[in-house]
């Protein structure tokens, strides 16, 4: 099928296809004059690439969970591995869930005074809110 069949039964632009093709994500079959031409296995790979980019996954990390003939072939390490990441990322944003809730009826005359917030705030200005994959913006000195 060619690129614009691709691009209308995928929803994506013919850019992004053509930007994917460029970064080996998926390939081509072949041209027909100008246009490119792809597999009938290529929505099946961009359905792949929706979901690994869905689980926060890199175009590299995607582009490795295919063969080189296009088929899936995904690392369970590297599956277990970014679960992993995941369940850090919701453990963290339900804390700041909960921290942010609590601050917003917190019987305390002001934010400055609510011992819940003042949590939130210094775990925040240590880094400690930050994903485990960057480092804090604020690097406090030793007291």
């Amino acid at each position: 099928m060619d690129i614009a069949e691709v691009a209308r039964r995928s929803g994506l632009p013919a850019s992004t296809l053509r930007f994917y093709e460029e970064k080996g994500v998926i390939a081509s079959v072949g041209r027909q004059g100008l246009r490119r031409r792809f597999g009938p296995g290529v929505l099946d790979q961009l359905a792949l690439v929706a979901l690994g980019q869905a689980a926060g996954f890199t175009l590299d990390e995607i582009r490795s969970m295919f063969s080189p003939e296009g088929k899936p072939s995904i690392d369970r390490r590297m599956l277990t591995a970014k679960a992993g990441e995941l369940d850090a990322t919701i453990k963290r944003l339900k804390a700041m869930s909960e921290g942010l809730k609590h601050a917003a009826v917190c019987r305390a005359p002001s934010h400055a005074e609510c011992p819940s917030f003042q949590r939130l705030l210094k775990a925040a200005a240590a880094g400690a809110l930050e994903p485990s994959d960057r480092k804090p913006r604020l690097q406090r000195r030793a007291a």
